[in-house]
């Protein structure tokens, strides 16, 4: 499997028949590893299918751009967050909510629940379980008062445990990794890794801040799962689960 990272929390896989994109808003120039409108490119005229996921309507998420896709590949597919609002009538498009269950192709779909706005996907495809946080995080503020901060508790373990209780194996997991959370920027990793014990943890949403990743893994070495570190846009990740 090859993993390429966009920018802040999109991801590029290609597997043996299939592309998936998760949470395309933009992309850098940096071309160290590949060039991203080339990769791209190279998707369009591939006979396998592209399946693009968006799960919530910010704008760090989400981008109109992603719908024009499909003029040039027909067999790309949308699977979107029901907050983002479509206003035109769009091929291969599935509106998911929390709860939902789809099978398209040869996917199986799981839609969780977020601590902020729209969905998390679980993905199985290929024999692999690939799961995509969104917005989905501990997110701890360290101005919250009690009450805010035991809401966002309770609502984050809550999701979590509904993961759980789905019963799959997580070989891959895309999961938030933010500074801006201060002291507390790796709860939501550490508790996500401790109950769920994925192979492969691969920290997102953390802008620029790349000495934040090296930090997390270090303190993850305790753990079985293995963290992914990541250097700089378009980077190419290999997974071999």
């Amino acid at each position: 499997m090859k993993i390429r990272y966009i920018y802040h929390s999109c991801f590029f896989i290609e597997t043996a028949k299939d592309f998936l994109m998760f949470d395309y808003f933009k992309h850098r120039s940096d071309k160290r590893d590949f060039d991203f409108d080339k990769m791209l490119n190279d998707a369009f005229i591939s006979p396998k299918p592209l399946y693009v996921f968006s799960s919530h309507s910010h704008q760090d998420h989400f981008n109109y751009d992603i719908l024009s896709w499909i003029n040039k590949k027909p067999n790309t597919f949308y699977i979107l967050s029901s907050d983002i609002k479509i206003y035109n009538r769009l091929d291969n498009l599935y509106i998911v909510r929390p709860g939902d269950e789809l099978a398209l192709n040869d996917m199986k779909l799981n839609i969780f629940g977020s601590t902020d706005l729209g969905v998390s996907f679980l993905v199985n495809i290929e024999g692999l379980n690939i799961f995509h946080a969104g917005d989905l995080n501990w997110w701890k503020w360290p101005d919250d008062t009690p009450e805010e901060e035991k809401s966002m508790e309770d609502a984050f373990k809550k999701i979590v445990s509904d993961i759980a209780n789905q019963g799959a194996k997580i070989d891959l997991a895309f999961f938030p990794v933010d500074r801006r959370l201060e002291q507390n920027y790796s709860c939501g990793g550490r508790y996500f890794i401790e109950q769920l014990r994925p192979k492969l943890f691969v920290p997102m949403h953390f802008w620029d801040d790349y000495k934040a990743i090296s930090n997390f893994k270090k303190a993850m070495d305790e753990y079985s799962t293995k963290v992914i570190e990541i250097s700089h846009p378009n980077e190419t990740l290999y997974a071999n689960i």
